[in-house]
């Protein structure tokens, strides 16, 4: 049999030219080197270093936020026992504390501690009406940030 020419079987000479320049097929390593897992782990550390002061910021200012017992639009309102708010002069419940408690007195409270300047059954009512803060309502998101696991 005869060879075949490049113009015989069809292709031209820049379709020659093309397959001289394919990329040879060697079969190339997909596991990193030892370099590579280095370099990796350098990249993760600097991370973390950077992520633990920003970390020990945001639970610093979680303890430092506050809760206002209640909040200043509703001030004129009663706590009931059960956290609800009620109109002033309602038997059986407590005026607002005129104050707001920090992050960390409320999450103290929360472990069975007092709040400050509070009798055992104000103490209840108020971390009933705590426990009740929706979004909207002044000290939510600090109440909130006390609830997620560090």
């Amino acid at each position: 049999m005869s060879e075949t020419t490049p113009e015989q079987d069809g292709a031209g000479p820049r379709e020659e030219a093309d397959r001289a320049d394919a990329p040879s097929l060697t079969p190339v390593s997909l596991t990193p080197s030892r370099r590579q897992l280095l370099m990796g782990g350098a990249v993760a550390a600097s991370a973390i270093v950077s992520i633990r002061p920003a970390l020990a910021n945001t639970a610093a200012s979680v303890l430092n936020c506050t809760i206002p017992v209640p909040d200043q639009g509703r001030s004129g309102n009663y706590i009931a026992p059960n956290g609800q708010l009620v109109p002033a002069g309602t038997p059986g419940a407590f005026p607002g504390t005129g104050r707001s408690f920090t992050g960390e007195q409320v999450k103290q409270a929360i472990r069975g501690r007092p709040l400050p300047g509070t009798s055992y059954d104000q103490n209840q009512a108020y971390l009933n009406y705590i426990r009740r803060l929706q979004r909207g309502t002044s000290g939510f998101t600090c109440y909130a940030s006390l609830q997620m696991p560090r």
